[in-house]
C-alpha cells in the first residue's frame, strides 16, 4: 500500500508506516502525477482535494489531520467511493487557549477588566464551547450564536447574530461554507462589521474568508477595531496592508500545540486502520515540558497574573513579530515567509501540562486556573 502524506503532519512516518509505504511530500506540491499509484492520501488544509487531484488515481482513502474540510470536494469523494475523515476536535483546546492568550495580553496592555466585558461567540462547537467555558470562568458575560446547533438541539441560550455583534469582544469558530442557509463566507461582511462596537476586540481563528478582509482593512482605523487574526483570506497570499493594521497577526497556527498535532495524526491513523480492517499498533506517550512549573511572585490584577502565567508558556508577541516580517515583501516572497513560519513553527504545550504557584494566591484565581486546566500547588 502506498500512502502519500503531507510532510508537515506530526509523527507521520511513525503513524502510517504500519499500513504500507509512506511518501512524505510538501502539501502544496502534491499533484495528480504524484498520486498516480497511491492508495491513500493524508493532508492538511493547504492541499485542495478535488477531481483534478484524484482523477485516474487509485486513492480510496483521504484523511485531513485538520478540523476543517473546506479544502475537500466532499461530493466528488462520495460519488467516487473515496472514504474521507477529518480530525474534528483534535486541537480544540489549543485554539481556545490561543484565544485566552490573545485576550489576556490585550486586557493587560489596555488595562481592561475582563469580567466587565461581554464576549460574543459565533459557533459553539468543539472549539467555541471551550471558549465559552474558559471565558465564563473569568466572569465574562458570554453571548452565543450557532443557528445549526440551535436547530439540532433546540437550545434556548442562543441569540441572533445581530445581538452578538454588539459584544465588547467577538470570536469566530465556524466552518467555511459557501452556500445554504448557514453560509459563512464573508459572514462578517461590510454590513456586519459596521455593527461592531467602537474599539471592539475581534478574534478570528476559524477560516480567513469568514471575514471580508478588504472590508476589515478599511474599517479597523475607522472603528478602532482591535483585531487578532490567525487566519486570512487567500493564504498564503495575504493582505499585508491588513497585517499592518491588526493588533496581533499570526500565520494560521492557533491550533499548533504538540498535543493538537498528535491528536490529529492519531485520529487519522485510527480511521485508516478501521478502513483497512487492521489494528493500529502506533502508540506514543508525550513527554512533559522541560519546565512544567510556573511561579508568579508579583501581580497587580487577575489579568496581570493570567498574562504573566500564560506568557511563560506561549509568548504570542513573538509570533506577531515574526509574522510582520512579511510586510514590504512582494506577494510571492511574502507567501513563502507565511508557509515557512507554519512549517517551522515550534509547537507549544497546552495548559494542563503546567503547575502554577503564586506568592499570594487567591481562591478566585485558583478557581480560574483550574477552569483553564492548569494545576495549582496551593
Amino acid at each position: 500500500m502506498r500512502i502519500v502524506v503531507d510532510e508537515n503532519i506530526a509523527y507521520a512516518a511513525e503513524a502510517f508506516s504500519q499500513f504500507g509505504t509512506v511518501e512524505l511530500k510538501q502539501g502544496r506540491e502534491i499533484t495528480n502525477d504524484i498520486l498516480f499509484d497511491a492508495d491513500a492520501l493524508i493532508i492538511r488544509s493547504i492541499t485542495n482535494v478535488n477531481e483534478n487531484l484524484l482523477k485516474n488515481t487509485k486513492v480510496k482513502f483521504v484523511g485531513t489531520a485538520t478540523i476543517g474540510n473546506d479544502h475537500v470536494d466532499l461530493e466528488y469523494l462520495k460519488a467516487n467511493g473515496v472514504d474521507f475523515v477529518s480530525a474534528q476536535g483534535c486541537n480544540a483546546d489549543a485554539v481556545a487557549e490561543y484565544v485566552l492568550t490573545a485576550l489576556t495580553k490585550i486586557a493587560k496592555e489596555k488595562a481592561l477588566s475582563l469580567d466587565k466585558l461581554s464576549l460574543g461567540v459565533i459557533g459553539v462547537g468543539n472549539i467555541g464551547s471551550r471558549v465559552v467555558r474558559f471565558t465564563e470562568s473569568l466572569g465574562m458575560e458570554v453571548l452565543k450564536n450557532d443557528p445549526p446547533l440551535q436547530r439540532i438541539t433546540g437550545r434556548k441560550d442562543f441569540i441572533p447574530i445581530e445581538e452578538v455583534l454588539r459584544a465588547d469582544v467577538l470570536t469566530l469558530h465556524v466552518p467555511l461554507t459557501f452556500s445554504g442557509t448557514d453560509k459563512t463566507f464573508h459572514l462578517l461582511s461590510n454590513k456586519n462589521l459596521n455593527r461592531l462596537k467602537e474599539n471592539c476586540i475581534l478574534i478570528n481563528t476559524s477560516r480567513g474568508a469568514v471575514i471580508d478582509n478588504n472590508a476589515l482593512n478599511n474599517l479597523i482605523p475607522k472603528k478602532s477595531i482591535v483585531a487578532v487574526l490567525d487566519v486570512w483570506e487567500d493564504e498564503p497570499f495575504i493582505n499585508t496592508d491588513l497585517l499592518r493594521k491588526v493588533y496581533i497577526g499570526t500565520p494560521h497556527i492557533a491550533g499548533y500545540s504538540l498535543e493538537g498535532k498528535f491528536n490529529g495524526t492519531k485520529m487519522i491513523a485510527d480511521a485508516l486502520s478501521k478502513f483497512l480492517g487492521k489494528e493500529s499498533l502506533w502508540v506514543l506517550k508525550l513527554s512533559p515540558p522541560n519546565d512544567p512549573h510556573i511561579y508568579i511572585d508579583k501581580y497587580y490584577s487577575r489579568e496581570d497574573a493570567l498574562h504573566a502565567i500564560i506568557k511563560r508558556i506561549y509568548d504570542i508577541e513573538k509570533d506577531n513579530t515574526e509574522m510582520r516580517k512579511m510586510i514590504g515583501h512582494p506577494p510571492e516572497s511574502a507567501a513563502i515567509i507565511f508557509d515557512e513560519l507554519r512549517k517551522n513553527y515550534p509547537l507549544r504545550r497546552e495548559f494542563f501540562n503546567y503547575t502554577v504557584g503564586m506568592k499570594e494566591p487567591t481562591d478566585e484565581l485558583n478557581a480560574i486556573l483550574t477552569a483553564l486546566r492548569f494545576k495549582t500547588d496551593s
